[in-house]
């Protein structure tokens, strides 16, 4: 199964744009490189940035979700 934006930041797809910001957020501190010493934690961050740039914008998140809708959202893989 392909993870979605949505598996990444762990939200609902439900999820308005302020939990997306709030969640984002606390991810991105728990994971960011200077405080994760996992070799992941680059690939990671990538991963939550990526995510977060499209479901923070409101005009990328209604054509990815229309995408994911039509069956062809970009794996996260396929991004980073």
């Amino acid at each position: 199964m392909t993870r979605t934006y949505y598996d990444v930041l762990m939200v609902s797809r439900r999820a308005d744009r302020e939990l997306i910001q709030v969640v984002y957020r606390h991810l991105a501190k728990r994971y960011h490189p200077d405080r994760d010493a996992s070799p992941a934690a680059a690939t990671r961050m990538a991963e939550l940035n990526e995510a977060y740039a499209t479901l923070g914008d409101p005009e990328r998140r209604e054509a990815y979700d229309i995408r994911l809708e039509m069956g062809g959202a970009m794996a996260v893989s396929d991004v980073v």
